[in-house]
């Protein structure tokens, strides 16, 4: 995939998540208020909501946690690359901002 590509998909995931989060904060702020309400059909509908928020939560720790660990090892082999080939590393990098100037410069 091109790195635009990659930086998109990046930002959308982002935000997935960020939304998701804001949904379970919703959701666990409704779950609190709706606390005090009586009735047997109530009480039970908001026990299995307080069971799938729950499950929520724990969903998306998880998928936090693979994605901060996926980050490392694309760090780690970055890391890598830049070490074992710093010549091929300073190249690509120069390259990378002879393009920025000359897109920059054009406009």
């Amino acid at each position: 995939m091109s790195e635009t590509t990659v930086g998109e998909f990046n930002r959308t995931k982002g935000k997935m998540v960020d939304d998701f989060k804001a949904i379970v904060t919703d959701a666990d702020d409704l779950l609190q208020a709706t606390a005090k309400v009586s009735g047997e059909g109530f009480t039970a509908a908001r026990a299995k909501f307080a069971e799938k928020l729950t499950s929520a939560k724990t969903s998306l720790a998880e998928a936090e946690r693979q994605v901060v660990d996926k980050a490392k090892q694309a760090a780690t082999a970055t890391d890598d690359y830049v070490k074992g080939n710093p010549w091929a590393s300073v190249g690509i990098a120069a390259g990378v901002g002879i393009l920025i100037g000359f897109l920059v410069g054009k406009r």
